[in-house]
């Protein structure tokens, strides 16, 4: 008779435990009536959220040497952020343009210009309204790489698109 009680103490116990395991649950999970997942306001997961737009459409275009025409690579990604902006309509953007260190201040200056302006005409293009968009060159005064090699460089040549929330035009 022990046996058979302590088997059902076991058994209990196992029970409950199943209950309350949360082991593969994120914390900080919401959870709607229906138990289906809602993802945390601002999260990655949160496809309205600066950090889904910057992780997973993609805030950066890179650009060839010299270069501030879109490759197939940049075109796909300003053809997302454009459908991404066109559903996310409280969002105003600047898009920044970068060079590498190689050349004059003013040179870089230019052709950061005409990057960002490359990415602004696309999304124009794409129904993104004008008075959402703003250009904004840095040229090579803000690197994100900083070493005299090409991985570097290539790192450095690129056009950001900067979210904010706010009223438009």
């Amino acid at each position: 008779m022990k046996y058979l009680t302590k088997a059902a103490f076991l058994v209990a116990g196992l029970a409950l435990a199943a209950c309350n395991d949360t082991s593969g649950l994120a914390s900080g999970t919401n959870y709607d009536t229906n138990s289906a997942i809602t993802p945390e306001a601002g999260s990655v997961e949160d496809a309205t959220s600066v950090a889904h737009f910057q992780q997973v459409i993609g805030d950066r275009v890179l650009f060839d040497v010299d270069q501030s025409t879109l490759n197939e690579t940049g075109r796909l990604t300003v053809l997302s952020q454009s459908n991404w902006l066109m559903a996310n309509a409280e969002y105003i953007a600047v898009i920044e343009g970068h060079a590498d260190e190689q050349g004059t201040r003013e040179y870089n200056l230019a052709l950061g210009a005409r990057r960002a302006s490359a990415v602004r005409e696309m999304m124009i293009s794409q129904g993104v309204a004008a008075t959402r968009l703003r250009t904004l060159s840095y040229g090579k005064e803000r690197p994100l790489e900083v070493c005299s090699e090409e991985t570097c460089y290539a790192q450095n040549r690129r056009a950001v698109t900067v979210l904010t929330a706010g009223v438009s035009g």
